[in-house]
């Protein structure tokens, strides 16, 4: 089944999202769901919070086990850039429509 993970992260700015993609990509970017080094992502959106102060992600995942093992790929790249790392909200989707 799809789940939908949502991360709030306070204080993460557009630098240190672009340096994460960076290097989850390999400097390919993200512009597809082929750009990303883990298969299964059905969706992905990315902005600044309303006041500025953060970063908030929305993915859509086509199970559990693979935003799990996009996860494991993805939290040390965070640590590493400086972006903390918290538990995303994560429910599962009941209509996905693209």
């Amino acid at each position: 089944m799809a789940i939908i993970a949502v991360l709030d992260l306070p204080g993460v700015t557009l630098e240190q999202y672009e340096e994460a993609v960076d290097r989850l990509t390999g400097g390919a970017g993200l512009n597809r769901p082929e750009d990303w080094p883990v298969r299964g992502l059905l969706l992905h959106a990315a902005g600044p919070t309303e006041d500025g102060e953060g970063w908030h992600v929305t993915d859509v995942w086509e199970s559990r086990e693979a935003y799990e093992h996009f996860a494991a790929v993805l939290m040390p790249i965070l640590r590493e850039v400086g972006v903390p790392t918290a538990a995303p909200l994560i429910c599962e989707a009941y209509n996905i429509v693209s």
